[in-house]
């Protein structure tokens, strides 16, 4: 068995013993080689259970957590789902495995041409990446089945909030600083949202408009 491939069974092992137990969250991760998503100095580190720096002054999340966020999401084959935060293209590239569609929004414009390359050299052709302020969601795509935010926000943004669908589901890191956030699964019914905190967790802090080149 080559490094890579024992790295990998590793890294399934770590997202099981973690909590990560639905089986086509997991098959969509092992689908998903991370290494294609981690660049430079920390490549060899990409099969590691733990956050890495990415450029832009971003990271690429824990696989655990990545894994963790997605279970929460409960998603189905005909879903379309809107990530906020594209980063690397790791998470998206997960989704996509699952939904019918991903739409996949980040502030920095160098990520998202990279992060299109990558889905384009590993045949993702569900997705659809846009350099905006994912503040603000997508509203000429709105509404989403699902909605998965990468980044901290105080409370959860009032646009994400109205680009939900009944029914639908919205996960993302809400804390005032990066020490204390806390991980909420929102779901919206016909009287209105619900909230549930599900663990703490540590998230780059949501910023609006867009990133300098």
């Amino acid at each position: 068995m080559s490094f890579d491939a024992q790295a990998k069974m590793q890294l399934l092992f770590a997202l099981r013993s973690k909590g990560v137990t639905d089986r086509a969250v997991l098959q969509a991760m092992e689908k998903t080689d991370r290494g294609a998503y981690v660049q430079g100095y920390f490549a060899d580190r990409a099969y590691e259970d733990m956050p890495l720096p990415i450029a832009c002054g971003q990271t690429i999340s824990q696989p655990s957590v990545v894994g963790l966020m997605t279970q929460a999401l409960q998603i189905a084959p005909r879903h379309k789902v809107l990530e906020v935060g594209t980063g690397s293209g790791y998470q998206a590239a997960i989704l996509s495995h699952l939904a019918r569609r991903v739409y996949t929004i980040d502030r920095h414009a160098r990520l998202v041409r990279a992060a299109r390359a990558t889905f384009e050299a590993q045949g993702l052709a569900n997705i659809t990446a846009f350099a905006a302020d994912g503040s603000h969601g997508l509203p000429e795509q709105a509404p989403f089945d699902r909605i998965l935010v990468t980044a901290a926000a105080e409370d959860p943004p009032g646009p994400l909030l109205a680009q939900l669908k009944i029914g639908g589901i919205m996960v993302l890191p809400v804390g005032q600083s990066d020490t204390v956030q806390s991980l909420i699964r929102v779901t919206r019914d016909e009287s209105g949202f619900h909230y549930e905190e599900m663990r703490p967790v540590r998230f780059v802090p949501l910023v609006e408009g867009l990133g300098q080149e």
